[in-house]
């Protein structure tokens, strides 16, 4: 089974450099891994050089300055130097006539948009609006949409979220059970959690394994569960007891969506 990490970080000024997340890969045999640009960095240098060093592992999605209003223009260049997407906030907006321009522009690109927020952003109408005025532009929601291990039933706010799946053009990602579970009092031998809220069961109804991927969030996971636990969690997860949906979600997605080489 072809295993890719949707949501790795790494960095020289933040995070690790990217030989620590090859570590972690090349231990939990996975095979290609696409490089999220870290909040507040816009020199994607490292991470394009990082995808040129090591052939066929990795896939860059870069951030751009968008309250600047030659953003749109800075993308292109990333994107010529191999970028394959743009990370972004829902609520993001361009300066200037138009609000929508650099997401048009990653549209025009062929960009693949992952998207950073909370709940509430995810459930608002206002990106609602967005995603249906954007139909050729593949947007993938990051972190289960931001729902939080303190989200309590009937998960209004989250279901609303959910709904974005009506948009074919829309993915979500999914994280270890670390980030929607909380951390037990005493842990035992073998890893476990007490108890985790049904919200990966709640998105697979929603999207369908086939629109759903893994990712690790590497480094921040390795203080919650570690790497290794983060891969097994969801790999093993009742949700995907179907060996074809398990391959949709731990891999095969991802190839489709960032367009790496089989």
């Amino acid at each position: 089974m072809q295993i890719v990490d949707t949501h790795c970080h790494a960095g020289l000024s933040w995070f690790e450099p990217v030989e620590l997340l090859l570590t972690q890969m090349n231990l939990n045999g996975v095979g290609k891994a696409a490089l999220i640009q870290h909040r507040g960095c816009y020199d994607n240098s490292y991470l394009l050089e990082c995808a040129e060093r090591f052939p066929g592992r990795f896939k860059v999605v870069v951030l751009v300055d968008t309250s600047k209003p030659d953003a749109p223009q800075v993308l292109e260049e990333w994107a010529g130097k191999g970028a394959v997407g743009l990370r972004l906030s829902p609520l993001e907006r361009s300066p200037g006539p138009d609000p929508l321009a650099i997401w048009k522009k990653a549209s025009q690109l062929g960009l693949v948009v992952s998207v950073l927020g909370n709940v509430a952003n995810f459930a608002s109408d206002e990106f609602s609006s967005l995603v249906a005025q954007l139909p050729d532009l593949n947007i993938v929601i990051e972190h289960l949409a931001g729902v939080k291990p303190s989200e309590e039933p009937p998960y209004t706010a989250y279901k609303k979220a959910l709904s974005l799946a009506n948009y074919p053009n829309t993915y979500i990602k999914v994280g270890g059970l670390g980030e929607i579970s909380v951390r037990p009092t005493v842990l035992g031998t073998q890893w476990a959690f007490d108890d985790t809220p049904p919200l990966i069961e709640m998105a697979t109804e929603a999207f369908t394994p086939q629109r759903m991927m893994w990712g690790s969030d590497y480094p921040p996971v390795s203080s919650r569960e570690g790497y290794r636990n983060a891969l097994g969690g969801v790999r093993e997860h009742p949700a995907f007891e179907d060996q074809q949906d398990r391959e949709w979600v731990m891999g095969k997605t991802a190839m489709k969506v960032f367009k790496f080489e089989r």
